[in-house]
Parts: structure tokens; sequence; C-alpha cells
């Protein structure tokens, strides 16, 4: 049953083109327009004349015992193709005993790929109603093959039943309707896990009580008479039905007649109310038990005008019989010839066959098996379509594509159905925040989730408002989206309303704010790359403070003009690097969003506060390996810069600072400083803060701290990493810019007031800094 038609096909193929000849058909028309024209009289009227009714009801019953046993087989070898399909998925990973307790709600792909396996399963066979999987326990599931919920009552007592019984597998007549006992169907029942194991459910294949019916109905080659399925005890276990008034007792009586017979396999008339019917009875073996198949077909109105007619037949016919063997055969040849050009057409050979099946049977077959993996190719087709178009768009997008030319990425997207003649290519990039809102329906750590749902709705109203358009989701909290419009259509006006549409509804349902920037609209498919680029550049500049913005390129292209960003808190960063190096954590957290809303003020953009923060993470690094701390062993080796540069919520900037940066180096700093020590730094720090712009020294500050000069030089050095001279410098030249970036004092003026001699001043000014205070000034003002 594992052979494929196609090389069953080519089997035959082969074993005629050895035999030679015509195939079946051309014979059986041959015989036919013989038996039509004059053999039948001839043949058949000898017969009945010269040896009587009982020699023709022999022959009919022959060959009626046949085709009784040729169906029978193929009733049988669709059962046994049922039975083998059940027992298949039953071994099957997907009902092993990993199902036994599964939370369906939570793993929902798991129910999913159940229920596309029941489809598979149910749409095998045509005579299938229903396939069913039956889980026990607690509370009952049923798969009908969606999944639900059974009555625990119910699933008892018609589906308990069945997993009680000590077969594993075997078929049953069940009423799966305790209301109508009486409604039972043919059933094919196997137990899971297959094995030995214990089970804990059921695969259950429901037949339609119809299908089966017709199926028996092929074994009647004639109107009326009936069929019948009989288990090894004698019990109805299926009827065809036929309706022309055949009673129970006429059932009853077959019944008995047949099971007073002790041959297995037998064929004899039968007489009922005045009928004479022929009955074929067989038997095969299906699981555990043995069917006997039956047949009854009415003769009695075939046989009872054959000798009249025979006589008849038989005077004309042999007057005509020479010229109708020539006619018949010339006739057969003309019949045939569309015939043979058809069956090369479908088969590449002229086939002659010596089988069971004509050549029809053979053409349609084949057209069958055409038909089927034609639709199965389409079915993949379309499946796959989609992904195929998505992982095109992100190559083209992301500029994987430049080697091909115009022509070559025009012709793949008319593969992928696209119609771009003549069309203009509009490309959005999308990107959601708020994902850390306490209103919000996600959290941190669903940026894929949260992608995957706004993807879905882009998807949705794309649809509405353009003819062609296709989603692209990058998982990162951004998608992209590519609409394809005609020139002389009002695009603009469509774009604005879906852009309109889509931030409510990213707004309303996923408690989100997004961005959208609109790049310029190309009319060739090399330029959608830069266009996309362009976007994504856009989308940089959105104002910081803003929770929905539509950034249209064409619009910022005649906007755009010189301004300049929020001036960098320069003094902020000073206090936040101190408070770290002394351990005050509090301190730190207040600086730090201190610093955070100085750079978001005065109309910044999202480029402008990431770049301040990218230098104040520079400032930190450098701070903290001065302390003699290596940032490399205290960060574990990350890669702070790509993780800054990849946040885009505001509300995170903040909190990734103090869990990336502040708090393991607050932490390293307390367990490897004293307390005291560094409260004792902390009031040398504020000394030297308060009076760096009088004369200062090692000794004055240890008096001041209450300590001797030796060890207040050794604890300054372990705990900022600097000497107290040369944190002194730092300070005194910070303030010294400080005044010379903002004030207009003379060079002497501000020498004095941070504590030093004018020509000493100069000297170390250009020392450290590489170059004079008036130079400093001048660079720091053009700047």
């Amino acid at each position: 049953m594992s052979i494929r038609m196609g090389d069953l096909l080519r089997f035959r193929q082969l074993r005629q083109r050895r035999e030679g000849g015509k195939g079946r058909f051309y014979r059986k028309s041959l015989m036919m327009l013989l038996l039509v024209s004059g053999i039948p009289g001839l043949v058949i009227g000898a017969l009945v004349y010269w040896f009587g009714g009982e020699r023709v009801e022999s022959e009919l019953l022959q060959l009626h015992n046949r085709q009784i046993e040729q169906r029978a087989s193929n009733m049988d070898q669709q059962l046994s193709t049922l039975e083998l399909m059940l027992s298949h998925w039953a071994f099957d990973p997907k009902f092993d005993y990993t199902l036994n307790g599964l939370d369906f709600v939570k793993d929902y792909e798991r129910a999913r790929d159940i229920t596309k396996t029941l489809l598979v399963m149910q749409g095998s066979n045509n005579m299938v109603k229903r396939v069913e999987l039956y889980l026990d326990g607690e509370q009952p599931l049923l798969f009908d093959t969606e999944y639900s919920l059974a009555d625990k009552a119910r699933a008892e007592e018609v589906y308990g039943k069945l997993l009680a019984t000590p077969q594993v597998t075997f078929w049953t007549q069940w009423a799966f309707d305790p209301a109508r006992p009486d409604a039972k169907e043919l059933t094919l029942v196997h137990h899971i896990p297959g094995g030995s194991q214990p089970p804990f459910g059921e695969l259950i294949i429901r037949l339609d009580p119809e299908k089966v019916a017709g199926m028996l109905r092929t074994m009647m080659p004639y109107d009326g008479g009936e069929a019948l399925l009989l288990r090894d005890n004698g019990e109805l276990f299926a009827s065809a039905g036929s309706g022309d008034g055949l009673d129970e007792t006429f059932l009853t009586a077959l019944r008995e007649k047949i099971g007073s017979r002790k041959t297995a396999k037998d064929s004899f008339f039968f007489d009922w109310n005045g009928a004479t019917y022929t009955v074929s009875y067989g038997q095969f073996t299906r699981i555990a038990s043995t069917w006997t198949y039956v047949s009854a077909s009415p003769i009695t109105s075939i046989t009872s005008p054959v000798v009249f007619l025979s006589k008849m037949i038989f005077l004309i016919s042999g007057v005509s019989l020479l010229l109708a063997g020539v006619l018949a055969w010339l006739a057969s040849r003309s019949i045939y010839m569309p015939v043979g050009r058809l069956m090369k057409l479908l088969t590449g050979e002229k086939v002659a066959s010596e089988g069971r099946e004509d050549e029809f049977a053979l053409i349609e077959r084949q057209w069958q098996h055409l038909h089927r993996e034609s639709r199965e190719l389409s079915v993949r087709l379309a499946e796959q379509l989609p992904h195929v178009k998505e992982s095109f768009l992100q190559q083209l997008l992301q500029g994987y594509l430049y080697a091909y030319s115009e022509d070559d990425l025009l012709k793949r997207m008319e593969q992928y159905r696209w119609e771009v003649q003549d069309r203009i290519f509009v490309i959005l990039h999308i990107r959601l925040a708020g994902i850390t809102g306490l209103d919000g329906k996600f959290r941190y750590g669903d940026e894929g989730l949260a992608t995957f749902a706004a993807v879905n709705i882009i998807g949705e109203l794309a649809e509405r408002h353009f003819d062609q358009s296709d989603t692209i989701n990058f998982h990162d909290l951004t998608a992209g989206l590519l609409v394809t419009v005609s020139g002389d259509s009002p695009w603009r006006e469509a774009l604005q309303l879906f852009c309109g549409e889509l931030t409510q509804a990213v707004n309303q349902i996923l408690k989100m704010r997004v961005t959208i920037a609109v790049s310029r609209p190309v009319d060739s498919v090399s330029d959608i790359p830069l266009a996309y680029e362009g976007a994504q550049h856009a989308a940089r500049y959105r104002n910081w403070g803003s929770d929905n913005q539509i950034l249209l390129m064409e619009q910022m292209a005649e906007e755009e003009g010189p301004g300049a960003g929020p001036p960098y808190p320069f003094t902020l960063e000073r206090e936040l690097i101190q408070a770290m190096r002394t351990g005050r954590a509090e301190e730190t957290e207040e600086l730090l969003s201190a610093f955070l809303e100085a750079l978001s003020t005065g109309g910044a953009k999202e480029i402008d506060v990431q770049q301040g923060m990218l230098h104040l993470l520079g400032s930190i690094q450098h701070a903290i390996m001065v302390s003699g701390i290596q940032p490399n062993r205290l960060f574990k080796g990350a890669n702070l810069y790509a993780q800054l540069s990849e946040i885009r919520d505001p509300k995170l900037y903040a909190a990734w600072f103090r869990e990336k940066v502040t708090g393991p180096f607050l932490k390293e700093l307390l367990e490897r400083s004293d307390t005291q020590v560094k409260r004792m730094i902390e009031e040398a720090m504020i000394y030297l803060q308060t009076h760096y712009m009088k004369d200062i020294s090692l000794d004055s500050c240890a008096d001041h701290t209450g300590t001797n000069p030796f060890f207040l030089s050794k604890s300054f050095k372990q705990v900022t990493g600097k000497n107290f001279i040369d944190y002194l410098t730092e300070l005194r030249l910070e303030k010294a810019k400080e005044l010379l970036r903002e004030s207009e004092l003379r060079i002497n003026d501000v020498a004095e007031q941070v504590g030093y001699q004018h020509s000493y001043f100069n000297r170390i000014f250009k020392k450290l800094e590489g170059m004079t205070p008036t130079r400093y000034r001048e660079m720091s003002r053009s700047g």
C-alpha cells in the first residue's frame, strides 16, 4: 500500500510494452460490438436453447461471484488501509505519554499540531466521517477535531467504555449519542500510546454510515437486493439498505441460511417471496475477528425471458454474423483511436493491458494522481510563498541584494506576485516604545511578542488602505512596511489615514507608543534599500518628549535647517562621577536622573540623548579605570556601548545605568573600601571643593580631617584612584575651564579664582590640556 500511483503505472506500462498489442479497451470494444451485432444471439441463444436455463444461471452466477470477490477485495483493502493508518498514528510521537496531563491551554502549539493531524487523518479516506482523540483523566479532553473539555459523565459512558476494552485495537458498532442508542456507527478504535503500556486515551475513526452503505452497494451489480457485513458471531455489522422493501425477516432468513452452511466461502440461489436471489458470501480477517460479507441480488427478471429471446437472436444473428464481425473490427479501430492518443499523451506509451483495468480506468487513475500532485504543489506553494516573500523583503531592505540589476529585482518581485509595472514604492519604518509602562500589556523581555502583535495590526490595517503591502517583523520592537501604489492614486491621503489609525490602534490595544518614519517615494526597486535606510535614520531624529510621532521625510527635507541640541551638562557629569567614587548611591541615582533630564530638555532629539548617554558611559568607564578597577572584569566582558545603543524607551536609560554600570561599581567599591575611610576621603574632597581657590596642602587637609598626611595620601589614592595633588590640580582646572567657557573674566582673574599664579597657571593648563587658556576659550565658544 506504500507504492505510489506513478510507480504502479510505470510498472504496468513496462509489462504492457513487453506484451505488445492494443489495450483492454480495444478488445472490450471489439467484443462489445460483436456481442451487440450477432454473437449474443448466436452464442447465448444456442446455449439457452440447447442447454436450458440452468446453464445460463450457472454462468451468470460465476460472473457475479467474480465481481463480488473483486469488490469485496477492494473493500478489504480500504478497511486495511484504515487499520494501517490508525496504527501508524497511534505509535506516532505526537500521541505518546507526553499528552498525559498536558495543559493544552498553555501548550496551544501542541493542540494545534494535534488538530492538524486529526484533520489529515480525517481527509485521508472518503469513508471517514470523523477522527477523534479522547484523553482520560480528572478532566477528560476530546479533540473532534477541535480541542474541547468533555463532560465527565458522558465521556465515561461513551468513551470510557471503549478505553476499558482489553483489546488495544478493535472494530465495533458504537452509539456516540446516549440519547440515540440505535444510531450506531462502524468505528475503529486504537488505544494510545501504542504498545503494551497502560493507555490513557484512544484514537477513534468513525465511518460515515452512508459511505459504508455505498461501499456495500458496490457488491450489488443488479438493481435491488441487499449486501451485509456480519461478525463472527452472526451479528449484523452493516447493511447496504437498498430500500427495495426487504424486511428484517428476509435478513434473518438469509443469515440463518448462511449460518447453516459449513463453508467459509460459497454462492447459492435463494428464493424469497417468489423472487430468486443469487447469494455470494465470503470472509476476510479483521483485527482479532472474522467478518463475513454477503451479497444477495435478484436474477429472476434476467433469466425468465432468456429462452424466448435467445431463439429470436439466434435466428437473426446467424445470418449477419460474418458481416457483423467485419464491421465490428472496423468500428473498434475507429473507436479506439482517440483513446490511444489520450493514453499516449498521459503515459507516453501506447499501452496494452492484460490486467483487470481497461484504458479508461488507467486514464482515471493517472488523472487523479496528477490532480493530487498538482493540488499538493499548490498547497505547498501557498504555504511557503509568504515566508519566501518575507525573506526576500528582509534581504532587499537591508541591502543584501545590491548585486542584482533592476530588471532582475523586478522579475523576482513579479514571481512573488507583486504588481510592479508603473508603480511607486513607499517604505515605512515603525518603532514601538513604552514596553515598560505600568499600564502596558507587555514587560521587559516581551519584545518579540509585542512586535508580533503589532505586525498583525499593521498587516490588517495595510490591507484596508493599500492594494499591495507587505510587513516585515524584525522582532526587536521595530517593523518595516513596503507599500506599492499607483502614481495617479491619492496614496498620500491613504498613507496619512493609515498612520493615524495605526497609532490609535497601537495606543489602545497594545498600550504602547509608536513612531512611524515614512520614506520618500521611489520608482525603482534598487532604490528601496536607500529609502528604508533613510527612514531608519529619520526615526532617530524624533522629538524625545513626544509620545507618538509620524515623520515624513519629504516634509523633514523642507523643514530641515540649522539648529543646536541641548548643551551637555559637564557639571552634572563631574558631580555624578564624584558621587560614584565616594560610594554615595542615593546621590548617584539623583544625579543620574538629573543628568538625563538635562539632556532631554530644549527640544532634544533621540539621537542627542543617545549620544549624550554614550559620552557619559565613556566618562564613567574612564573613572572606573582610574580608580584601579578593570571594566572588563567588572562588567564581565559585556559590550555596554552596543546595549546602550539599542535602547529606545526613555524610561530604560536610568534603569539600565543603575543595573549595568553604577550598581556593579558601587558594589565593588563598597567591598574594597572601609566605610570610615570613605567618609574621611569624602570630607577631604568636600574640603578641597570648598577651598580649592586657597593655598591648600596635604598637611592642612590632614589637619582638617583629623588624620596624618601619610594615611590621608594612601587612602585618597585607594578610594579615588588619584594622588592628592593630581585630584586638586584636576579640580582647579575643571573650575578654570568652566570659568573660561561661561564667564568673561580675564585669564589673570581666572587663575587667581582657582588658586594659581598667572604664569604657573598658563604652564600647568597647557601641559595638561595641550593648549593655552586663551585658545581653549576660543575653541569652546566657536564649537
